[in-house]
């Protein structure tokens, strides 16, 4: 993969990135390319090995085919949770650690049903917070939409309301 100062890419666990930069570093002996990611919505930087960044999960933004696979998630039924509460909170963060936007809109789409449904526990409404971000920061980039309107998309994607196409709402813009 490329990278070029100001490119948008994909961190899987903070969302939307910027590159900063590139530098050398000597680490262990060798000497190695490093490429630093500034994290939108947030004060984060983070620097790692440019020649494993997409074994990292770094990426690319989503195109629209994937959002609407994205979309398609959070309208899929809810997975069935485990009663315990120690054992649904380690597989719902086992899904988040995975990286992959599907799952952590799955993720998202549960514990907001869930929610809405019986309540959650603070961990889980903390847990629940932490899952939007990155879902709800590629929304805004790739969709080039408000982090409200964003917000609106997955709640009414949640509870089954129609929403837009990525490319009905490319087209709004």
């Amino acid at each position: 993969m490329q990278f070029n100062t100001g490119q948008l890419l994909i961190h899987p666990h903070h969302g939307p990135a910027r590159v900063e930069g590139t530098m050398t570093r000597v680490v262990g002996g060798t000497e190695r390319e490093y490429v630093t990611l500034r994290v939108q919505r947030s004060d984060l930087t983070v620097s790692l090995p440019a020649d494993t960044a997409e074994e990292a999960g770094i990426r690319l933004i989503l195109s629209g085919e994937q959002l609407q696979e994205v979309l398609d998630e959070l309208r899929a039924p809810s997975v069935p949770f485990d009663r315990q509460f120690s054992r649904r909170m380690k597989n719902q963060q086992d899904r988040l650690l995975q990286g992959d936007l599907r799952v952590t809109a799955g993720v998202v789409r549960d514990l907001i049903r869930r929610d809405r449904a019986d309540g959650v526990s603070p961990a889980e409404k903390d847990l629940l917070k932490r899952a939007k971000e990155p879902l709800l920061g590629e929304l805004v980039e790739a969709l080039s939409v408000t982090e409200e309107r964003a917000e609106e998309l997955v709640l009414a994607a949640v509870t089954g309301e129609d929403i837009p196409t990525p490319a009905e709402l490319a087209i709004a813009g």
